[in-house]
């Protein structure tokens, strides 16, 4: 009879322990995400988020990824160009159409991206797309339109 209350007594008291846990669990993740469930909105309340992007405004090219000359920097605020530009057509599908991308069709492209983005493929023959953006008031006549980097990756390790 004793061992069979302690067997009984053991049970029961496991299946409280389960259930504890699963208590406890529930309180933790409940106490992570604030007791509250969120759904989209703004990441970082009070700080502006960039527009999404247009895909009509979106372009592919090749080229030669190169540095900006220090003297040039501070003219046109951008720490990289891509030369020798070949446009890629309708990569990816659908892309492209907007009047400010078609109107792109220079051999010269200043960047706009975080540095660690490109400084590892400075001098190397790249693939590269983003969103052209569209040109300052200010801006000089005959200056390379701006490309807001999206993707980047190699092609060669060198330029010709």
């Amino acid at each position: 009879m004793r061992r069979a209350f302690a067997t009984r007594t053991c049970r029961m008291s496991l299946g409280a322990g389960a259930f504890l846990m699963a208590c406890v669990l529930a309180a933790v993740v409940s106490a992570q995400s604030g007791g509250k469930r969120v759904s989209g909105g703004n990441p970082t309340p009070g700080t502006p988020q960039p527009d999404p992007p247009n895909l009509a405004d979106r372009v592919s090219f090749t080229g030669c990824l190169q540095a900006t000359p220090a003297g040039d920097v501070a003219a046109n605020a951008s720490r990289f160009v891509l030369s020798g530009a070949e446009r890629l057509i309708g990569v990816p599908p659908g892309t492209g159409g907007s009047s400010l991308a078609t109107a792109a069709s220079g051999r010269i492209y200043r960047l706009e991206a975080i540095d660690s983005q490109l400084s590892p493929f400075v001098g190397g023959r790249v693939e590269i797309s983003g969103e052209i953006k569209a040109a300052k008031a200010d801006a000089p006549p005959g200056s390379p339109p701006t490309l807001i980097v999206e993707f980047v990756r190699r092609v060669a390790a060198a330029c010709p």
